[in-house]
């Protein structure tokens, strides 16, 4: 797949490194797996001096040796003295190397030096310290452990604290992307672009795979995903448990409830048979997999809120084949895919609120977003966007099948909300999926 958007992420990146043309500047890439960072870090250097290092699970040792011969073959020139066997004498021979002119270096999965060896941040730490100022090495850190990463430069006590000049959290696709990838295949059809947005999540690794396994419709993307050795049965499973450590049953268990609807905490830690506070605080927190919001106009204080799973694939993972292990184990597609079927106008409904609200986020047009309900989840309203700058609203009902929708029931459901804000002008809609087209015009 051809290199697609980032183009604010590129331009502030370029920004960060023309900056100080003469001395070294840090940068950090961070997101889960398969978002596209080591994509972006490459597209960004691919006309510049530059190496590119991927730390592998190995011994120091052999890693250097690795590194090392990187170094031999893009630097032809640059004179080596004495033999180099720790990452602190590769990183010295960079900064040096850097002294007369430019070098961009990529460290991806910079988080590994935490199993190979701790020390080598102090090291890093000192050397950069020591020489930034006088070397012209900018250095791109790329990370998918979102909480290593995170206390690799963010916690107080560790020694690349504040090192870095700019942590940028890459997300996935945005809608709008999403469909010019469609477009470029020839698919135009709104339906698809729901179903990718669905069960993709707007991940480039995943938007690839279906691509070029042609899955387009619901059923080819069912057909693919739901199938012998399919990549994604194991997905969820290889991104999580690296993150969450021996405790990642209580985790799984937790993303599962919130997956199936179980989306406040009482009702959660009900299910659960315990507290689930801190680990609750650690998913959104830490690991940033979940997110809890409340009512649009609720007060900071306000105890009223819910949980949601930030990415969609995730979701959809843990909803129909975590779930589902044991048909999963057994080979027993046919079964999960007539679940997945069965559920999927209830599921799809609740995907298309937060369709329309990231929709509503790209149009720009709105500084508030979110939706609605009162005490006892009374008067429940989707679609809530607000711009306090205009004063204007936008008041939505968001369903599959639009004949569903009754906006003078919206507007008996908005009244202690549009009280709020009595000058406001206020836009009402009713949404299903072919009014996607509107806003993405």
């Amino acid at each position: 797949m051809k290199f697609y958007d980032r183009r604010q992420e590129l331009k502030d990146l370029k920004r960060l490194f023309s900056q100080s043309p003469d001395e070294g500047r840090l940068a950090v890439l961070t997101g889960r797996r398969r978002v596209g960072k080591t994509l972006l870090s490459l597209e960004f250097v691919k006309d510049t001096r530059h190496l590119y290092f991927f730390t592998a699970k190995k011994s120091e040792a052999l890693l250097c040796a690795e590194f090392l011969a990187e170094i031999k073959r893009m630097l032809p020139d640059l004179p080596f003295v004495g033999e180099i066997h720790t990452f602190k004498d590769i990183f010295l021979l960079l900064l040096q190397a850097a002294k007369t002119e430019p070098l961009t270096v990529i460290m991806d999965e910079f988080q590994e030096f935490y199993h190979i060896n701790p020390a080598v941040y102090s090291d890093i730490q000192k050397l950069w310290d020591l020489h930034k100022r006088k070397s012209r090495l900018n250095v791109i850190v790329v990370g998918s452990v979102y909480s290593l990463i995170h206390k690799i430069f963010q916690h107080s006590k560790e020694p690349l604290f504040n090192r870095a000049d700019r942590i940028f959290m890459i997300k996935p696709f945005t809608i709008a992307t999403i469909g010019d990838i469609l477009k470029d295949h020839k698919i135009k059809d709104t339906k698809a672009l729901f179903d990718f947005y669905l069960f993709t999540g707007g991940s480039p690794k995943y938007i690839d795979l279906l691509v070029g396994n042609k899955a387009f419709s619901l059923d080819q993307i069912l057909d693919f995903m739901i199938a012998p050795n399919s990549p994604f049965l194991s997905e969820g499973r290889n991104l999580l448990i690296e993150e969450f450590g021996k405790e990642y049953g209580t985790y799984f268990s937790i993303l599962e409830l919130i997956s199936v609807g179980k989306i406040g905490r009482s009702e959660i830690e009900s299910l659960l048979g315990g507290n689930a506070g801190g680990y609750l605080d650690r998913l959104e927190n830490d690991y940033a997999i979940i997110a809890k919001y409340k009512p649009i106009n609720a007060k900071p204080n306000s105890r009223s809120q819910k949980y949601k799973i930030n990415d969609h694939f995730l979701n959809f993972w843990f909803r129909f084949i975590y779930r589902h292990r044991s048909a999963v184990e057994s080979e027993n597609f046919e079964y999960i895919k007539e679940i997945i079927k069965r559920d999927y106008a209830v599921y799809s409904g609740k995907v298309l609120e937060q369709f329309y609200r990231d929709l509503c986020a790209e149009s720009k047009k709105f500084n508030n977003i979110g939706s609605y309900w009162e005490k006892g989840n009374e008067n429940e309203i989707d679609i809530v966007a607000v711009n306090d700058l205009k004063q204007e609203m936008l008041i939505a009902e968001v369903k599959i099948n639009k004949r569903k929708i009754n906006l003078e029931e919206l507007k008996r459901k908005a009244q202690r909300l549009t009280a709020d804000y009595p000058r406001y002008k206020i836009q009402w809609q009713a949404l299903s999926l072919e009014n996607a087209k509107d806003f993405l015009s």
